[in-house]
């Protein structure tokens, strides 16, 4: 069986290195990860193949919150990424552990992240992840990371 894969692209007007310290430091990931109606804490953050990051997303937003309770999803759950590549300021690779689905046994799903600067200083950000188990947990994840690409380009001033 195929896995099939969302992609999102986006332009930045910020070199690689920049994007790179935005996507690997815990101030970094703090500041632009949570999507939209969310908050994002770094728990821990070990940035190396078979390292870890480990972050608390908190709701916030009323939309949020409305979802996460009637979904019977507490409004703060931990999440867990294993990194499974690292090329510091091109490309990076990790796995995450979807362990707070109510009756879903967890799984781990695979996230890839590729730098490539471009020709006015830029960084162009490809960013290509599994589906997740269904419809709706796939649509709201590329909802989410679709937000997050938005909010780093808030960041850097795109």
């Amino acid at each position: 069986m195929t896995t099939q894969k969302i992609q999102i692209e986006r332009t930045y007007p910020a070199a690689p290195e920049m994007i790179w310290e935005l996507w690997t430091t815990a101030a970094g990931i703090e500041a632009w990860w949570a999507p939209e109606g969310f908050t994002a804490h770094v728990d821990a953050l070990d940035l190396r193949p078979g390292g870890t990051l480990t972050y608390t997303m908190t709701a916030t937003g009323p939309e949020q919150v409305a979802f996460m309770e009637g979904a019977g999803l507490p409004l703060s759950t931990t999440s867990h990424k294993t990194f499974t590549h690292v090329e510091p300021t091109r490309s990076l690779a990790y796995t995450t552990l979807a362990d707070f689905i109510p009756d879903v046994e967890p799984y781990e799903f695979l996230t890839e992240v590729q730098l490539r600067p471009t020709t006015d200083g830029g960084t162009h950000v490809t960013m290509t992840a599994d589906t997740m188990h269904d419809e709706e947990w796939t649509r709201r994840l590329a909802a989410g990371r679709a937000n997050e690409m938005d909010n780093l380009g808030k960041v850097v001033g795109s």
